[in-house]
């Protein structure tokens, strides 16, 4: 089953791509809630190169790495990526309100549906706090 979740961020395209591929700023949006951090970020973005979030709670409790494979990659546009054996896409477009950001995603087993759509609306909805406060 696909998931998606979207948000508008209001700032230039060229931000918002940057802001989403780049590591030192994944670093700072990309978390659930205030008690998780990404304690580091890689990216290849490239089709066939890799990535990898290590989120982390912050009592030290426990933390995973997110990690995949680019797909597909159109400049300012698009991300597809696999993760495991599931995949996800990112789509970035423009529109008056700034750069609307969607990403769907195939759901897994352990989650619930609805547990699965708030904690990635959650890290998108920091994704364009953090965005427009760079501005």
């Amino acid at each position: 089953m696909k998931i998606s979740v979207e948000t508008t961020v209001a700032a230039p395209i060229e931000q918002v791509w940057r802001a989403y591929t780049t590591p030192e700023h994944i670093k700072q949006w990309n978390t659930a809630s205030e008690d998780w951090h990404t304690t580091a970020a890689s990216v290849d973005l490239r089709v066939g190169g890799a990535f990898c979030s290590r989120m982390e709670a912050k009592d030290g409790s426990m933390g995973f790495d997110f990690a995949g494979t680019y797909t597909r990659i159109v400049e300012h546009e698009l991300i597809e990526y696999s993760f495991g054996d599931r995949t996800a896409q990112v789509e970035f477009a423009d529109s008056p309100e700034g750069v609307r950001v969607r990403v769907t995603f195939d759901s897994e087993t352990t989650f619930s549906t609805e547990q699965q759509q708030q904690g990635w609306q959650a890290i998108l909805n920091n994704f364009a706090r953090y965005v427009e406060a760079m501005r």
